[in-house]
C-alpha cells in the first residue's frame, strides 16, 4: 500500500499507560490495587461511550474523575488525599517503552505524527508534556470542539481535517479493538496494536494489521 500522509495514535492504553497512576500508589492501595485500576478504566471508557449515546458531553477529565470516584466506592476507599494523588498521577501517566524511537522513525520518513484522543486539551498536553512526546508529535487532536467522542465519525474526520488528506491517506494506531473498529469504519487504514494477545474481534483480523509491538509500525508503514 502506499505511504500514508500521517500516523494518527490513540493516547491512552495506546501510547500512554493508564495503569500506571494506580501502579505508583499501588502500596497505599493493597492487594486490590489491579482490580480498582482496571474498574477505574472501564467505567471511564463506559461513560464516554453513554455520553455519545445519549448527546451528552462532560469532559474526558470529569470522567476520569467520576469513574475513579465509582472505583474507590466500589473498593470501600474514601481517602480524598490518596484520591488527589491518583488523579495527579494520571496527569502524568509514563508513556510506553520506546515510543519516542517509534514516533522518531516515522517522521524520518516524512510522516505526519499525530495524538488523536479522547481526552480533554488540558489532560492531554499535560501527559504529553510529562512524556517527553511533545517533541515528536505534529498535532496534539482532542474531542473537546466536537463534544463527541470516539467512535463517533466526526471525530476521526479531525484527522483528515488537520492532514488535509482522505481518510485512506491516514494510518491511525490503537490498542483499543472498539477504537480500531471506529477507525476502520471510517476508512483509516488501521493498525490494531494487540499487546496483550487477546483475541480478535470486530473483525480486525481481516481488515486491520495487527501488531504486538509498536516497533515494527515504522517498518509496516514503509
Amino acid at each position: 500500500m502506499a505511504r500514508p500522509l500521517a500516523v494518527l495514535f490513540d493516547a491512552y492504553g495506546t501510547l500512554l499507560d493508564v495503569h500506571s497512576a494506580v501502579g505508583r500508589h499501588a502500596d497505599r492501595l493493597g492487594p486490590e490495587a489491579a482490580a480498582i485500576s482496571a474498574l477505574w478504566r472501564n467505567r471511564q471508557l463506559e461513560y464516554s461511550w453513554i455520553m455519545s449515546a445519549t448527546g451528552a458531553y462532560e469532559d474526558f477529565w470529569a470522567l476520569t474523575e467520576h469513574a475513579l470516584d465509582h472505583a474507590m466506592a466500589v473498593h470501600g476507599l474514601a481517602d480524598r488525599v490518596l484520591r488527589a494523588d491518583l488523579l495527579a498521577a494520571y496527569r502524568k501517566l509514563d508513556a510506553y517503552p520506546g515510543i519516542a524511537a517509534v514516533l522518531q522513525a516515522l517522521r524520518a520518513r516524512g510522516l505526519g505524527t499525530a495524538i488523536l484522543s479522547n481526552g480533554a486539551a488540558g489532560m492531554l498536553a499535560d501527559a504529553v508534556a510529562a512524556s517527553g512526546l511533545d517533541e515528536y508529535l505534529d498535532a496534539v487532536l482532542s474531542v473537546d470542539p466536537l463534544r463527541r467522542y470516539k467512535p463517533d465519525p466526526r471525530v476521526y474526520q479531525l484527522g483528515c481535517d488537520r492532514f488535509g488528506g482522505r481518510p485512506g491517506e491516514i494510518a491511525f494506531v490503537s490498542s483499543n479493538p472498539w477504537d480500531a473498529y471506529g477507525a476502520m469504519r471510517f476508512g483509516f487504514r488501521v493498525f490494531w496494536l494487540n499487546r496483550a494477545g487477546a483475541r480478535p474481534e470486530y473483525g480486525l483480523a481481516e481488515h486491520a494489521t495487527v501488531i504486538s509491538d509498536l516497533a515494527t509500525l515504522p517498518d509496516l508503514i514503509g
